[in-house]
């Protein structure tokens, strides 16, 4: 008896190939890649055209963004987004590249609404989340020349992953 449950079970785990297509969906047009192919690296490449300040950014925070982090970033009640120790990981003593933080702002924020805000919008956010992190003065203009020239605080503690003869993941 247990040799039939051995061969039965045998059986059913032989190894089976995966067909070359599952026939869902379609391929999508150049415009489709085109237009979610917004990655930002921390060079500065894939930064739009555009520009914001802090005091857009600030009336602009203050719509958009104080419900989830607070009045000036430190309150919360979700992630802290201002401060200068290490007691929380904020942009200001954790993030390394300041390109992220327009990345990661314009791919999801607003929570409720991600990818809503235009690219002048998030420069804006961007410029005032940097000078309420002490980074940049208050008359500093974000665009894609400014923002990549930015060095943070944090960009010492970390190290580039130079590994080399793997496969390259892209």
């Amino acid at each position: 008896m247990l040799r039939y449950f051995l061969l039965i079970f045998l059986a059913a785990c032989k190894q089976t190939h995966e067909p070359e297509r599952f026939n869902l969906g379609r391929i999508a047009t150049a415009a489709e890649i085109k237009a979610w192919d917004i990655d930002v690296r921390p060079d500065g490449r894939g930064l739009p055209e555009g520009s914001g300040t802090v005091s857009e950014g600030r009336n602009i925070y203050t719509a958009k963004c104080a419900l989830c982090h607070g009045k000036t970033g430190v309150e919360g009640p979700y992630n802290v987004l201002v401060g200068d120790t290490t007691k929380a990981k904020t942009i200001g003593n954790y993030w390394p590249y300041a390109t992220t933080l327009f990345d990661y702002t314009r791919r999801a924020m607003p929570f409720n609404q991600p990818g809503s805000l235009t690219d002048n919008e998030v420069y804006s956010i961007t410029a005032f989340l940097l000078h309420a992190n002490k980074i940049i003065d208050s008359t500093t203009e974000m665009n894609k020349h400014t923002l990549p020239a930015i060095v943070m605080p944090a960009h010492k503690y970390f190290v580039n992953d130079n590994r080399q003869g793997g496969p390259e993941v892209k």
